[in-house]
C-alpha cells in the first residue's frame, strides 16, 4: 500500500478524534520551505534532502512523509533522506508532502515538498595513452594515464623548469602556466584533446634555466634567477579573451616590482595577500616580504636576513597542533643546510622560532606541511649523489613548533634525485627528476608508512641521480588533472587511471 494512503487514514483517524474533543484547534506550520536540498549526480545514497521544522514554541508529536516518492525517502525524526545514489538519467527530481502533528494533536497542512539532481558531464574523459602493463606509450607508469603533451618546440623554449595553475573562477576552465628559460607559456586545458597554447609573456630581462610561477586571485608571480629580473606580475584573465582561431598572443607583464634582482624562487600565502621571494640579492638571500593585496601596487614589506640564503620555503597561516602559533603567521625554510621555523606575523619583526637539521645533509632543497600540520616532508637536493642510496624524503614532527624531530626517513624505489613535493589531502606528488613523478599515499604516515601509489616517467632513458627529467608537478586541479614540467621534454597532463 502507498505511504500516501496509509498517512491519509492515519490522519483522518487522528483528526476526528481532536475534533471529537473541540471544534476549536490551532494547526501547526512547517516553516521550513516547500524546496528540499538538491543533490549532485553520483554523490552517494543516504543523503539530506530535507529537514522539517515547525516553529520553536510547538511541541511536536510525529512527523510523516508521503506523497509521490515517498517509498524512495527514509524519514528519521525529522530528516529526509533519499534512499538511493542520485542519478540524474534515472530520476531528475523528486516529489513528496511532509506533515506535523502537535502534542495536542494538531494537523498541519499537508506541504508539497521537492528537490532536484543536478546533472553532471559523464563524458569519458580524453586520454591520450592508458597506463597499461606498465606503460603509457614509450613512458613508464603505474595508475596513471598520459593525457595530453606539448615539447619545447611547441611551448616556445630551449628547457623547461616550474609551473603551476589557475582555474578562470568565471568559466572554470583550467589554465596550465608553464616556465621556460625565456619566458612563460599559458595553457588553455580544458580541451584535454587539444590543449591550447594562448599566450607567452617573454622574461624581464636575459633567458635563465631559473623561473618559478605563483599565483594569487587571477594573477601570476613570476621571478627568475636571470640578473635584474625582478618579479613580473600578469593578469591571467586576459586568457579569456584569446578565441580558439586565435594565434597565441606575446603579453607583457601588466605590473613589476623591481625590490630586488634575481629571486630563486617566489611563496605566496594566500590567506593573507603577501608574497616571499627566496634567494634574491637582499636580506642576504633570506626571505623578502611584499604585501600583494592590491596586486597591481605590490609593496615592499620588509624580510629576514637572520638565517642567510633560503632557497625555497613553505609560509601558510598556522592551524597546526601547536596551540601556541594558532593563528600566525608561519615560515618554514628550506636553508641550504638546515630547515628553519620563523614567525613572520609581524612584518616589521620576524622571529626566528626554531632551526634543525639531520643526517647526512646534501642540499636542504624543499619541503611541504602535511594538511593537519603536524609533519613536514623534506626534499634534499643533493643527498642521493653525495651519499648514494635511493631517493630520501625526510619528515619532520611538528607538532611542537619549538622542538622539531626527525619524524622518518622515506626511501623510494629509484635512485634519482628529489626535487619539488607537495601535498593534496592524503598523497605527497614528488617531481623526481628522471625518475619522473611519484604519488606517494601519507594517510598512516602517523605510524611512520609511506606508500608509493602510483608514478609517470617522463624521462624513460634512466632513474639516475640527475638533474633531468621532471621540474615540477601541479596537482591541485579539481578535475583532477595533474601537470608536469619536464626540464628536457616539455610539458604533460596526467591523471590517475580510472
Amino acid at each position: 500500500m502507498k505511504k500516501s494512503i496509509t498517512l491519509t487514514c492515519i490522519l483522518l483517524f487522528i483528526y476526528s478524534c481532536n475534533k471529537s474533543i473541540s471544534l476549536q484547534y490551532t494547526p501547526p506550520e512547517i516553516v521550513s520551505g516547500y524546496t528540499g536540498i538538491d543533490l549532485i549526480e553520483n554523490s552517494g545514497a543516504g543523503q539530506t534532502v530535507y529537514k522539517i521544522e515547525a516553529p520553536l514554541n510547538v511541541e511536536v508529536a510525529v512527523y510523516f512523509i508521503g506523497g509521490e516518492d515517498a517509498d524512495l525517502l527514509t524519514l528519521n525524526n525529522n530528516t529526509v533522506s533519499l534512499n538511493a545514489n542520485p542519478d540524474f538519467e534515472v530520476k531528475s527530481s523528486y516529489n513528496f508532502e511532509v506533515i506535523v502533528i502537535d502534542l495536542e494533536g494538531n494537523i498541519s497542512e499537508i506541504q508539497g515538498v521537492s528537490f532536484s539532481i543536478i546533472d553532471v558531464d559523464e563524458t569519458t574523459q580524453f586520454v591520450l595513452n592508458f597506463c597499461e602493463n606498465g606503460f603509457a606509450g614509450e613512458y613508464p607508469c603505474n595508475n596513471y594515464d598520459l593525457i595530453a603533451h606539448l615539447d619545447l618546440t611547441t611551448l616556445g623554449g630551449d628547457s623547461g623548469n616550474d609551473c603551476w595553475g589557475w582555474t578562470d573562477p568565471t568559466s572554470g576552465k583550467e589554465y596550465a602556466l608553464m616556465g621556460l628559460n625565456n619566458g612563460t607559456s599559458f595553457i588553455d586545458i580544458s580541451d584535454l584533446e587539444f590543449p591550447r597554447i594562448v599566450g607567452f609573456l617573454p622574461t624581464h630581462t636575459i633567458n635563465s634555466s631559473w623561473r618559478d610561477i605563483k599565483t594569487y586571485g587571477n594573477y601570476a608571480f613570476i621571478v627568475s634567477e636571470a640578473s635584474g629580473h625582478g618579479m613580473q606580475i600578469f593578469d591571467l584573465t586576459k586568457l579569456r579573451n584569446i578565441s580558439a582561431n586565435q594565434a597565441p598572443e606575446t603579453f607583457i607583464s601588466d605590473a613589476h616590482y623591481d625590490g630586488f634582482g634575481n629571486a630563486h624562487n617566489i611563496v605566496i600565502n594566500k590567506a593573507q595577500g603577501y608574497a616571499y621571494a627566496v634567494g634574491t640579492n637582499t636580506y642576504s638571500g633570506g626571505p623578502h616580504f611584499i604585501d600583494i593585496s592590491n596586486p597591481l601596487t605590490p609593496v615592499a614589506a620588509g624580510g629576514y636576513g637572520e638565517d642567510a640564503y633560503s632557497h625555497d620555503a613553505q609560509v601558510v597561516t598556522y592551524n597546526g597542533p601547536d596551540n601556541d602559533y594558532t593563528g600566525k603567521e608561519i615560515l618554514i625554510g628550506s636553508n641550504e643546510n638546515e630547515v628553519v621555523i620563523v614567525d613572520v606575523t609581524d612584518k616589521m619583526n620576524p622571529t626566528q622560532i626554531a632551526k634543525t637539521d639531520y643526517p647526512n645533509i646534501g642540499y636542504t632543497h624543499q619541503g611541504w606541511f602535511t594538511e593537519d600540520q603536524n609533519y613536514f616532508i623534506l626534499g634534499d637536493e643533493l643527498d642521493e649523489r653525495n651519499f648514494g642510496g635511493n631517493t630520501r624524503n625526510i619528515v619532520f614532527d611538528f607538532t611542537d613548533l619549538d622542538n622539531p624531530s626527525v619524524h622518518l626517513n622515506y626511501y623510494g624505489p629509484t635512485s634519482a634525485i628529489d626535487h619539488n613535493g607537495y601535498v593534496k589531502e592524503n598523497d605527497y606528488y614528488l617531481a623526481n627528476y628522471s625518475a619522473g613523478i611519484r604519488v606517494i599515499d601519507i594517510a598512516n604516515i602517523n605510524n611512520q608508512t609511506m606508500t608509493e601509489t602510483g608514478y609517470f616517467d617522463t624521462y624513460p632513458s634512466n632513474d639516475n641521480a640527475s638533474f633531468n627529467g621532471v621540474w615540477n608537478v601541479y596537482p591541485y586541479f579539481e578535475s583532477g588533472n595533474i601537470i608536469i614540467s619536464d626540464i628536457n621534454t616539455g610539458f604533460y597532463i596526467v591523471r590517475k587511471s580510472e
